[in-house]
């Protein structure tokens, strides 16, 4: 397929799956129950942070902690005490458990007591996305906790995807008139962002030549993002409705 034939593919596709159709079947729906900037920001991330498997058991589980946090989540974090934190310890969502979800939490309540928003605690961590992923981890890490919580953050630096925190950016970052991601950030810019890399985009990107490496690494992530900047510079990740949709409708 020609360059040209190519960009208009993965145009048709961007339409057709960046829709508001999309959103009651994928975890966006979680922060998508709220209006406030920081209760978006909140539920966007807890929802991100356990999206992998089962999407209907994601956003079921995602649904579940709001319903802990009383359907306000940046109030219930800012207030918070240990008591109110005890239902938090039964949560379960595949290998995240009860003790992940408190730190969690802990670790917002510290982030915001530092800074105004999450937005703020993120752009203010470097000018590309590994270093603002890498500096935000450290930070958010800085709570104290236990070895088995970092899993859930990834780390760039260590070649991970950061499929989960990417995609995350994506929702708070890109700003279009879809309606699915939000752009309620404005401290990061779109062409900034990295393509949120999982199986199906990663193979869905191979099929098309627009990614030749084998593995879904943070090397990865960035050859596909790139290529896919030649199509849209300002804003290469929009891409990502398109080459998922693709690949869980076995469209291509």
């Amino acid at each position: 397929m020609k360059q040209e034939e190519l960009k208009e593919f993965l145009e048709e596709a961007y339409y057709k799956y960046n829709s508001k159709s999309f959103i009651d079947n994928d975890p966006i729906c979680i922060p998508h129950l709220f209006t406030k900037p920081l209760d978006i920001e909140i539920a966007g991330f807890l929802s991100a942070t356990i999206a992998w498997g089962n999407r209907k058991s994601i956003i079921a589980n995602g649904n579940k902690l709001m319903q802990l946090m009383d359907f306000t989540p940046y109030d219930f974090i800012i207030n918070s005490t240990k008591k109110d934190l005890l239902p938090f310890e039964k949560f379960v969502h595949r290998t995240f458990n009860g003790k992940d979800c408190v730190f969690f939490i802990n670790s917002l309540k510290n982030i915001y007591l530092k800074h105004k928003s999450l937005e703020q605690c993120f752009a203010g961590n470097g000018s590309n996305v590994k270093d603002i992923i890498v500096n935000f981890r450290n930070e958010f890490l800085s709570t104290k906790h236990l070895p088995r919580v970092e899993k859930h953050v990834s780390n760039p630096d260590a070649n991970s995807s950061a499929k989960r925190l990417c995609m995350f950016l994506r929702w708070m970052v890109r700003k279009d008139k879809q309606g699915v991601d939000f752009g309620i950030w404005k401290s990061i810019n779109m062409n900034q962002l990295c393509l949120p890399l999982d199986v199906h985009t990663g193979n869905i990107g191979r099929q098309l030549g627009l990614l030749q490496r084998k593995q879904n690494d943070w090397k990865a992530v960035e050859e596909l993002t790139n290529k896919l900047k030649e199509f849209d510079a300002n804003d290469p990740v929009k891409y990502d409705f398109s080459l998922f949709g693709i690949g869980v409708n076995k469209a291509l």
